[in-house]
């Protein structure tokens, strides 16, 4: 008998709405998983669900399903779409919710002071109060009431069916307070009372209750949106990196084409300042080509015929030919997406403590509230009595500390963390970073300034002092447009203030040796190290050759008077930051796409001792993921697209500020002013912001330990109960705020070597 065949599985992503809770989320994969052959697993928070299905069953019939289910579905746009037409649902939802949740609390505000506060109520107040309150019940809380229903058709209870069940009983009952129970009555005053008591003979109102449910929850759910917007963020920056259409040679002739159409072994034509359209390999011409959206790597690569480019790259120079060696989904470009979409959904798939709970929580809490009903019946209580500690359970047992916890918190780190240029974005964030202690760093634009610059100057003993030698260098150097002479006019423009460099005549820009010209009377040459370099620079000479720096030599009339070390440089604080991460316990690795030597080189100077040169993209995610497996907690640390699959697939991404968009989109953390020395500050910040955290949840957790059976057993009413809820939300909300006078530590001095000498770099 032959072999049963495998059935192939394709995989498809579904954008899902309307999802709150883990209960939603169990119920969509339950839904879904009643397809034969179909294995679904839903993120609540991107919206998102990855089904793997036979090949035989549509896409239309997984949206369905989910449709069914009770919840919205469609099929996400393509990244090339989304870009082309961006997706304005998001922003007009946000709006929307915005809107609600502002005239909610204009709303509610009066009622809850009017309802607690016995001195503030006047003649007729109640009234006053049950008009704010019903716009408030119906059409504030409309889209609680409107998911618990859908859930109660298919037979599921979430956050919103409590939500909602507290609101419409409190409002309820108060409407019957007011028109049959005596409350209506002119010059009626609604005492504060501890336990449930009959106020001679008339029934209490609760619309405090009914208004600040539905505030307290909004105002929660609305912060913990802000704080999960843009997931898609890093995948549309990396479509962006995408030619559109491309120039095609076709003999003596040329047409433009859609990049899509463009197969292996085509030429194609990129000219100065475009982009290449896809990976290939130079057929004619010769230019400088800037990779580092690409490599990270921050030197333009010159290619000609024969070498290979990078699609996504941009020609610096001249024109070129290119064959495509990959297209589509082959590009290292596509590759990299791919990474940082698995990395992007694995991490996901951790739900946050709050939801977890509510899968629970809720049915418990409607188990206890009928009970509490039926307990009260049948003891013979009054109907009355028996309705307010049902309510009271209900109302009581309202996660608006729960869901408000980590919000808050959230909200009052970040702000501050904003101030001190580290920019979060969420609580996962947060955990991770409280819990790193492996942190793998980029080398070039994270470590270093990602920008030729003037590492070193070395003069000759009792020759022209520094300054001088830099005014006479950088006046020659001023009508040079190559990039090492281009760092020797910036840095001496920073280094000499406002000092105007010098006129130059006879300029002469030799390729491949350097330039020269006269200064003020003097034959200055700026050029590459001959073998006339004077005993007393060949110290200089070497320390350039071991830190990968390209060494040039200054002659005056003849004479060598000084050596320039031109390359990458470190970021001031570079120490300092790594120095810090140690003394927090978290171990620095140096992980690069550059060459041995300025590698280890730059980690010499920053004592890391674990260094990997000439990583690719698919090294660097492969590094992090060893690492992993070893048990280790890692954050990754970069600025470039080479970067975004690692940034990605860590347990923490963390992102320079003046990196690329991808990945910054693809980290979990952005250090918003570009100094590596902000991330230790983001280190201290998130493990208070996590006690914080902690402390909110206990605290929410332990209210409705407390305050649920005290409900349940009549000492504690609905309106009591109310304030008890507020009282939680509020205690919540201060302790958060508390974040907002953190400081970081003290920066202290780099320790100095005995007979360093100090230099300024650029």
């Amino acid at each position: 008998m032959g072999a049963v065949p495998v059935p192939t599985l394709t995989v498809t992503d579904i954008s899902v709405g309307g999802m709150t809770c883990a209960a939603c989320v169990r119920r969509v994969e339950k839904k879904l998983a009643k397809i034969d052959g179909v294995a679904a697993s839903v993120n609540l928070a991107t919206g998102s669900a990855r089904v793997s299905h036979p090949a035989d069953v549509s896409p239309d019939e997984l949206v369905a399903a989910v449709e069914q289910a009770g919840y919205t579905a469609r099929l996400p746009k393509a990244a090339e779409e989304a870009v082309a037409t961006p997706d304005d649902e998001g922003a007009a939802a946000d709006r929307a919710e915005r809107q609600r949740l502002v005239i909610v609390a204009l709303l509610a505000v009066p009622v809850l002071v009017l309802s607690m506060v016995p001195a503030a109520q006047f003649r007729n107040w109640q009234w006053l109060c049950f008009m704010l309150a019903a716009p408030v019940a119906v059409w504030g809380a409309w889209p609680f009431h409107q998911r618990a229903l859908r859930g109660a058709r298919h037979g599921a209870a979430t956050m919103d069916t409590l939500v909602s069940l507290g609101v419409v009983a409190s409002f309820l009952w108060s409407v019957y307070a007011l028109f049959f129970g005596g409350a209506g009555q002119v010059g009626m005053r609604m005492p504060f009372t501890l336990v449930p008591s009959a106020a001679d003979g008339v029934a209490h109102l609760y619309l405090e209750a009914a208004v600040g449910v539905p505030l307290f929850v909004l105002a929660g759910r609305f912060l913990e949106g802000r704080a999960r917007r843009g997931t898609g963020a890093a995948l549309r920056s990396l479509a962006r990196l995408g030619v559109k259409d491309v120039a095609v040679r076709e003999g003596r002739h040329e047409r433009l084409i859609p990049v899509e159409q463009l197969t292996v072994g085509a030429t194609f034509l990129v000219r100065p300042g475009e982009r290449v359209a896809t990976d290939g390999v130079v057929v004619e011409g010769s230019s400088a080509v800037d990779q580092a959206l690409v490599t990270g790597e921050s030197e333009p690569v010159e290619a000609g015929p024969g070498d290979a480019v990078i699609g996504g790259a941009v020609n610096a120079g001249g024109l070129l030919l290119v064959r495509a060696a990959a297209v589509g989904a082959d590009t290292q470009l596509a590759c990299i997406t791919g990474l940082v979409t698995e990395a992007q959904a694995g991490k996901a798939r951790a739900q946050r403590l709050a939801d977890s709970v509510a899968g629970v929580f809720v049915p418990v809490i409607l188990a206890l509230a009928v009970t509490t009903l039926g307990f009260w019946l049948g003891a013979g209580a009054e109907a009355q009595a028996a309705i307010t500690a049902c309510v009271a359970v209900l109302v009581v047992a309202c996660p608006c500390a729960l869901g408000l916890a980590t919000p808050t918190a959230l909200m009052a780190a970040t702000g501050r963390g904003a101030q001190l240029g580290v920019l979060v974005t969420g609580p996962q964030a947060l955990e991770g970073l409280q819990h790193i202690d492996s942190v793998v760093l980029d080398k070039t634009g994270t470590l270093t300034s990602g920008h030729m610059g003037v590492a070193r100057i070395t003069v000759v003993p009792d020759g022209l002092d520094e300054s001088e030698v830099l005014r006479l260098a950088a006046a020659v150097e001023d009508a040079s447009e190559h990039p090492l002479g281009r760092a020797i006019t910036v840095h001496a423009v920073r280094a000499l203030a406002d000092e105007v460099l010098p006129s130059v005549t006879d300029f002469v820009a030799t390729p491949g040796f350097g330039v020269r010209g006269r200064v003020e009377g003097q034959l200055v040459e700026v050029c590459a190290v001959g073998d006339g370099l004077p005993e007393a620079l060949g110290d200089a000479l070497r320390v350039a050759e071991e830190a990968a720096h390209t060494a040039v030599q200054v002659s005056v009339d003849g004479t060598v008077v000084a050596l320039f070390a031109v390359g990458d440089v470190l970021r001031p604080g570079s120490y300092r930051a790594v120095d810090r991460l140690r003394r927090l316990g978290v171990r620095p690795v140096l992980a690069t796409g550059d060459r041995e030597a300025p590698a280890r080189a730059v980690a010499s100077q920053l004592a890391i001792d674990e260094v990997h040169a000439a990583c690719s993209p698919e090294d660097k995610a492969s590094l992090v993921a060893a690492l992993r497996a070893e048990g280790r907690r890692v954050a990754v640390v970069g600025d470039g697209i080479n970067d975004a699959a690692a940034l990605a697939s860590a347990d923490l991404g963390i992102a320079m500020g003046a990196g690329t968009d991808v990945a910054i989109g693809a980290a979990d953390v952005t250090l918003v002013r570009g100094e590596i020395e902000a991330l230790a500050d983001a280190v201290r910040l998130s493990r208070a912001a996590l006690g914080t955290i902690r402390a909110n949840l206990v605290w929410a957790f332990g209210y409705n330990v407390v305050t649920v059976p005290l409900a349940m057993v009549g000492l504690l009413n609905p309106m009591l109960a109310a304030a008890a809820m507020s009282l939680s939300s509020v205690l919540v909300v201060v302790n958060s705020l508390r974040l907002r006078t953190w400081q970081p530590a003290p920066t202290a001095a780099r320790p100095h070597k005995p007979g360093q000498r100090t230099r300024s770099t650029w």
